[in-house]
């Protein structure tokens, strides 16, 4: 039997290019923010007509994560629709995706995650590109609450001294494929 837990989610979110994650760290943790945990993540995307697809493996879990999203490609804060359909069992479901979809890239990570004023920051590593910081922040999917994301996110700028100019504009999967070419 395939168990699955399925869930829809607005989240607003930004990706920022840095030289080293030990200020960030460092700044989170004088900050009390909450560490969630580090984890190797597997991304693998698929080509798909619209959005983005992907599964995610996280290192040592029994499950995996089938992540379905449609996010415009802008530099800064950003709103993003997200479904997600989490599976018992990871074998079949990669073994399925690669059968009927053809892959478009892999993006393998170290991710360190905190959480600070109701925001997950993750510290990544990828593989091939380097390191970032990453921002999410769940909302409801109304202009009012998307706005105030958005003033919370550039306020975690301020705060966490992440650079405008560092900001990137797609996905892992983006600038890997970028990258390749």
């Amino acid at each position: 039997m395939l168990n699955l837990k399925l869930q829809e989610t607005t989240i607003v979110e930004l990706k920022a290019k840095v030289g080293s994650l030990e200020p960030f760290r460092e700044k989170l943790e004088s900050l009390n923010a909450e560490y969630v945990g580090t984890f190797r993540q597997v991304d693998t995307y698929y080509e798909v007509p619209q959005g983005r697809l992907k599964l995610r493996e996280t290192e040592g879990e029994s499950k995996v994560q089938l992540v379905y999203y449609e996010r415009p490609d802008v530099q800064g804060p950003k709103q993003s629709q997200v479904f997600i359909i989490e599976l018992t069992k990871p074998q079949f479901m990669k073994q399925f995706l690669n059968k009927v979809l053809p892959t478009k890239t892999v993006v393998d990570k170290q991710r360190t995650i905190y959480r600070l004023k109701g925001t997950q920051v993750h510290l990544d590593t990828v593989q091939t590109l380097g390191t970032y910081v990453e921002f999410e922040r769940r909302t409801e999917n109304t202009l009012e609450a998307a706005r105030k994301a958005h003033e919370t996110l550039e306020e975690l700028m301020q705060t966490l001294s992440v650079k405008q100019e560092t900001l990137q504009k797609g996905s892992y999967c983006d600038l890997i494929m970028q990258k390749a070419t």
